[in-house]
């Protein structure tokens, strides 16, 4: 049995250690929020925050987490960083398919929450693990501005 902490609640989980970190938050926890994409943690669909820092989920063995800080797309809005950005997401009108911003979003609450006046080529830096098919970059860009000035 593996105990985790995810989005502030003590989680049990009888699962092999080896297995991967997002299969036990859909498939055990229920919590779907994060997404599988690629399985070989290159497209950021499945990222979540564990003690604070982006990481690829699908790639993520569940005994790496324990004793951990997990937080999960279903609770990133309860922070008035995740507030923002979700805000500026709305606002910009960012999402099309909508299947990749559970990672966009995750990676986007991660680098304001250590940079609150990121340059374009911070915003690049940060998000460059995190793929978008339908190309919105320029708005996912723009909106993580639009969350930054809105948390000044």
């Amino acid at each position: 049995m593996i105990t985790l902490n995810v989005n502030g609640r003590r989680q049990q989980a009888d699962v092999d250690p080896d297995t991967p970190l997002l299969w036990v938050l859909r498939d055990t926890l229920q919590l779907t929020g994060t997404k599988y994409g690629c399985g070989q943690g290159l497209c950021g669909a499945c990222t979540v925050h564990v003690d604070g820092v982006p990481m690829r989920s699908c790639s993520l063995p569940v005994s790496a987490a324990v004793g951990k800080k997990i937080t999960t797309i279903e609770t990133v809005d309860a922070g008035r960083i995740g507030k923002a950005v979700q805000a500026a997401w709305e606002k910009l009108d960012v999402v099309q398919c909508g299947y990749c911003q559970s990672g966009q979003v995750m990676s986007a609450v991660a680098l304001l929450a250590r940079n609150r006046k990121p340059s374009d080529a911070d915003i690049d830096a940060a998000m460059s693990g995190n793929l978008c098919r339908c190309a919105t970059y320029v708005r996912i860009r723009a909106a993580i501005h639009e969350a930054a000035k809105s948390l000044a």
